[in-house]
């Protein structure tokens, strides 16, 4: 048998594992975005001596109306009988996807709640290539794509009793709690007018808030400066496709990779100890582009955060 036969045997075998490897991995990437799971997490938040309170954050629902394993889910989400419900944008990813969003949040829509919208309630999604998002931020954002129908989505949130945001200022009565809170438009498109909600928190009331879509860091900065408890936001969808001992490889913003998802301080804890000035939770979502639906160790997630008395 010759060299090259021996050789271009072994080249086809390589190859072969690889596709097989690569399928494999499609596969899997595949099966993990559908794997819809429920986060919890305790935030000490509250006044000495108050009730716990459980608040719901959904993020990046990126819904199509032919996703009812997703909409199913969803709607079952109600059985937590959340205090409160905070939404931090991206629901849609079609142009018939707001009476689909609205009947999957069901008896959510009864709990008293707070939005923002992000990019993909404004544009519809495109075809892309996802290799994109390891790259530097070109600053180019998908503005030229058809617009959603996000006012129907806003008017279905608000006619519920769920309040806007969207670069506002509200106070909330939650049970028998003031929750003061500050929003801000889509920071990722620079919709964002923090101008519009600088300034301190509300101090008389119990509990305060910052509420983004995408957690750039000029928001989170002055939101913490502000004296705002806590801050929720979405957008970086966990990173997506996380490395084991690695985690996300881009939150697509300037958000540090180490903060992807999950419960943070900001500013992040310094090296001498200093927790920072407020909390951060970042959702890392329940959807993906329709044009890429795939996770790789990031599953689809929504967050039950269990708000207690605080330790001082």
């Amino acid at each position: 048998m010759s060299f090259l036969r021996v050789a271009g045997g072994v080249a086809g075998g390589v190859l072969g594992t690889g596709a097989v490897a690569g399928v494999g991995l499609t596969a899997y990437a595949a099966w993990e975005a559908r794997q819809y799971t429920l986060r919890r997490v305790e935030v000490p938040l509250l006044p000495a001596g108050a009730r716990p309170l459980r608040v719901l954050h959904l993020s990046d629902i990126h819904m199509t109306p032919g996703q009812r394993r997703k909409q199913e889910w969803l709607a079952g989400l109600a059985t937590l009988r959340p205090d409160l419900v905070v939404d931090t944008g991206d629901n849609l990813a079609h142009a018939a996807s707001v009476p689909v969003v609205r009947d999957a949040l069901g008896p959510l829509l009864d709990v008293p709640g707070v939005f923002v919208f992000g990019s993909n309630d404004y544009f519809s999604p495109t075809l892309r290539n996802p290799l994109r998002y390891l790259l530097p931020d070109d600053g180019r954002r998908n503005t030229a794509a058809a617009r959603l129908p996000w006012p129907d989505l806003r008017d279905a949130f608000t006619a519920s009793g769920w309040v806007d945001l969207t670069n506002r200022r509200e106070v909330v009565k939650v049970g028998e709690l003031s929750f003061a809170f500050a929003g801000v438009d889509d920071p990722h498109l620079r919709y964002d007018r923090l101008q519009d909600v600088a300034g301190p928190a509300d101090r008389d009331a119990d509990v305060r808030v910052g509420v983004a879509h995408a957690p750039y860091l000029r928001v989170l900065d002055q939101l913490a400066a502000d004296g705002y408890d806590a801050i929720l936001a979405g957008h970086t969808h966990g990173g997506q496709v996380c490395l084991p001992g690695v985690g996300a490889l881009t939150t697509n913003c300037d958000l540090e990779p180490a903060r992807a998802k999950g419960l943070h301080r900001h500013p992040a804890a310094s090296r001498d100890g200093d927790p920072g000035s407020a909390w951060l939770h970042v959702s890392a979502g329940l959807g993906t582009s329709p044009y890429a639906r795939i996770r790789v160790a990031c599953r689809p997630e929504a967050t039950l955060l269990t708000l207690v008395p605080r330790s001082r």
